[in-house]
């Protein structure tokens, strides 16, 4: 009797296992339909005025989402402030007097939590502004998977080595986002991102000053805004797309081929190298470019997700409950 109520408590134990398995939220994109059926509106809405009051921001947002989701995965972490008994990744080499838009972030959470308080986690809004800035800029919607929690934790050190610079090489790159479980068709779509949005002069300057593989009028261009000297006019900024630096088109990929690319890492995905041909694919293509991007973007938003219980829902996006 005694080894039958053992079994019963076994096969309890493996059912209970299975149920929390299967239960366990995944990303969807009608997660919310039911506990916050207005949420994309709501969202939108905030987007459309930041992105009309300032175009840069929309670029902002979409390299918050990149720059969140390469850190622990897609958990909201990069929103989180330092204390003094936390320290986040705001003040992260890449991120610290660069990454932007918080303001625009916090702005979302308090509109959302009118509507539908405790719901909504902050990682899910950076995902659903990144698409709706894209969408903002001309570019084509996709549905936005959603369910995500909020993490409790940050990792400064790993915002320092996970997130690639500008300064990365290819191989450097692929690595990057092959940690990240993102191929290089992915790496080339993505980075199809900075045909909008504008770089500072300290991530560009060495590009433009002591490298071959750009044009030299447009290297020229680009010295007259920025000096040669380190520390001065390492803010100024320029745009990476030249051509239509506020809208989200495919001529990122046409200013590569003409070697206009603004960063070291940008012009690297045009330099000879294995990732060529993907480049002049998208440059003659928008509608392949627009369907690997939108895909990459949906894979990006799938790194390592928190959901069921794990991690909270914050009240606040700039600290944990």
């Amino acid at each position: 009797m005694a080894s039958f109520s053992a079994f019963l408590l076994t096969l309890s134990v493996i059912s209970f296992l299975l149920l929390g398995t299967t239960s366990m939220a995944q990303l969807t994109p009608d997660f919310y339909s039911e506990s916050c059926p207005d949420l994309f509106t709501v969202v939108r809405s905030q987007i459309e005025s930041a992105v009309q009051n300032e175009k840069r921001m929309g670029a902002s947002l979409v390299r918050m989402f990149f720059h969140d989701c390469f850190v622990n995965g897609c958990d909201g972490s990069v929103l989180l402030d330092d204390t003094p008994t936390f320290v986040g990744e705001k003040k992260a080499g890449p991120n610290m007097n660069s990454l932007r838009g918080f303001e625009v972030i916090d702005a979302i959470k308090a509109a959302v939590e009118e509507v539908c308080p405790g719901v909504v986690s902050c990682a899910d809004i950076i995902a659903i502004a990144a698409r709706d800035s894209v969408v903002e800029l001309g570019g084509t919607s996709w549905d936005v998977k959603v369910g995500r929690r909020d993490a409790r934790t940050a990792s400064q050190a790993l915002a320092n080595t996970s997130i690639p610079a500008p300064t990365s090489s290819l191989s450097k790159l692929i690595s990057s986002f092959a940690a990240q479980g993102l191929s290089v068709n992915d790496l080339v779509a993505l980075s199809g991102a900075h045909t909008i949005g504008q770089a500072r002069c300290t991530n560009f300057r060495n590009h433009i000053y002591n490298e071959s593989n750009i044009d030299s009028f447009f290297a020229g261009t680009r010295r007259a805004n920025c000096p040669p000297t380190k520390g001065s006019g390492d803010d100024n900024l320029a745009p990476l797309d030249i051509n239509t630096p506020n809208l989200f088109d495919n001529s990122y990929y046409a200013d590569l081929i003409a070697k206009r690319g603004l960063l070291h890492s940008d012009q690297e995905l045009f330099n000879g190298g294995s990732t060529d041909s993907q480049v002049q694919a998208y440059a003659s293509n928008p509608d392949a470019f627009n369907a690997d991007f939108i895909a990459a973007m949906i894979r990006m938003g799938d790194i390592k997700p928190l959901t069921g219980n794990s991690g909270e829902i914050r009240k606040n996006c700039r600290m944990v409950n």
